[in-house]
């Protein structure tokens, strides 16, 4: 009979090595490229310009002040003013954190319309080939989606693949704030999808809204689909490393510090969201009550005590989802980490019942999105664990008492 070494360090070598050819496969399929941009970018310009402008004789506060001074300056104006800013100023105020989130929709709207028309031009633009024209009628197109009566835009850069956020409910009186993060090839082009609808940014912001409200409509609920960062184009080397999450992660932050009222904000972060949302975590301020990963590749620590987050942690992951094939450690930067849905690594563990495949989490009728909706709620007591043997509900031990329901 043949013997076989099973010590942990034959195990770590071979981990290793997977994780090398992993490597080694990804980098054949070629850096990801990064545009040479000449010139400023039209937000850049559009916050120059702030920076150089005037409202009625008197210079206007910079565009990276606090959120708490701008949001002061804000209110210090007319309507009139206000409106006449994001009119003047739209990509600026559109992404300002302090702006009220009201008049960050208007200058989106506008913003949109700008770069709607910007690229009808482009798509007669003879200078381009015909791939270039195509391409900048699917922009055009997205953003006439995104200028739709009743939508509300956050965030929006038109910059490369473009960055934009949606909410979903209203924000500003929101008891309970939600906010979902997604992973790779998240762009303004991909922001939503008319096929797998719910494996899309917007699908899944519509999804865990709509479900929030089906559970407590007493409740005052909002969601944000939260794409503004630069996510890594496909699975090469910038998915396999912490860069995008690491920048992604300060925006993350700056958007959760600058949200309206005190209510308790829920994090949901699909893929490499959850690479991102465990960079965030020692950050994030304590308002953040909840941080639930699906699909999970990692979030850069071994156990979830290593977040240092006042935040309970959640984790999920369907039967089908190939992510569970990922060499789960991190050589020299390369990789994320522990598995979050393994025992050692100590996160709360949801059933997925229902999902498919990596992108199925949110799709209605999921265990895996009613159990979001009721953390969103924080309605926790009625969530349903991973069936763990003896320990199926060792995901609700020390919640809290109360509950909304």
């Amino acid at each position: 009979m043949t013997s076989f070494d099973t010590s942990p360090q034959l195990n770590v070598w071979r981990a290793v090595l997977a994780l090398a050819v992993v490597f080694v496969m990804l980098a054949t399929t070629g850096w990801t490229a990064i545009r040479d941009h000449r010139g400023a970018s039209p937000l850049q310009a559009s916050l120059s310009a702030w920076n150089h402008g005037h409202i009625d004789g008197h210079a206007l506060p910079d565009a990276d002040s606090s959120p708490g001074r701008l949001a002061r300056f804000f209110a210090s104006l007319t309507e009139r003013q206000r409106t006449d800013l994001a009119d003047r100023y739209p990509l600026a105020v559109g992404n300002m954190n302090g702006a009220p989130v009201e008049l960050r929709y208007r200058a989106n709207h506008v913003a949109l319309e700008k770069q709607r028309d910007i690229e009808l031009e482009r798509t007669h633009d003879k200078r381009l080939s015909s791939h270039g024209q195509y391409d900048a009628g699917r922009r055009m197109n997205r953003f006439e989606d995104l200028m739709q009566p009743g939508r509300r835009i956050l965030a929006f850069d038109p910059e490369g693949s473009g960055r934009v956020a949606e909410v979903f409910g209203d924000l500003t009186t929101a008891e309970r704030v939600s906010v979902v993060v997604p992973g790779v090839d998240t762009d303004v082009l991909t922001f939503q999808r008319t096929v797998r609808r719910y494996s899309a940014p917007a699908g899944m912001g519509s999804a865990l809204y709509t479900a929030e409200r089906a559970i407590a409509p007493a409740t005052r609920t909002a969601v944000i689909a939260w794409a503004d960062y630069t996510a890594p184009n496909g699975l090469g080397m910038e998915a396999a490393t912490a860069l995008r999450a690491e920048q992604g992660a300060v925006r993350l932050n700056a958007l959760v510090r600058a949200l309206p009222g005190h209510s308790p904000v829920a994090l949901y972060c699909h893929s490499y969201g959850s690479v991102l949302c465990g960079v965030a975590a020692r950050r994030l301020p304590a308002r953040v009550s909840d941080i639930a990963v699906a699909g999970s590749p990692g979030m850069r620590v071994e156990k979830a005590s290593q977040l240092r987050t006042s935040a309970q942690v959640w984790a999920t992951r369907d039967a089908d989802d190939w992510i569970q094939d990922v060499p789960y450690l991190e050589v020299g930067g390369l990789g994320h980490g522990a598995d979050p849905v393994s025992a050692a690594f100590g996160a709360r563990v949801l059933s997925a019942d229902g999902a498919r495949g990596h992108a199925g989490y949110f799709e209605p009728g999921t265990e895996s999105l009613r159990n979001f909706a009721e953390i969103g709620v924080g309605a926790y007591r009625a969530v349903h664990c991973a069936q763990q043997g003896r320990q199926e509900n060792a995901c609700q031990e020390g919640l809290p008492a109360a509950v909304a329901a």
